[in-house]
């Protein structure tokens, strides 16, 4: 079971997001969302869209 839980900033400003996966706390980076099964699809759709415009920024550099 993994349930999202939010979003935070660690002290470097990276994004964190927070899932509780199989009763245990997991915070995973944007970049490992793929690394990680069934997190992605866990995201609420608001959380989708701030990662597509990260994507999309980050392709115009």
């Amino acid at each position: 079971m993994i349930k999202y839980m939010g979003a935070k900033k660690n002290a470097e400003g990276t994004t964190l997001y927070v899932f509780l996966i199989n009763g245990l706390r997991k915070e995973v980076r944007e970049s490992a969302l793929k690394q990680h099964p069934g997190c992605y699809e866990a995201l609420t759709p608001a959380a989708k869209a701030q990662i597509s415009a990260n994507r999309a920024w980050m392709s115009k550099i």
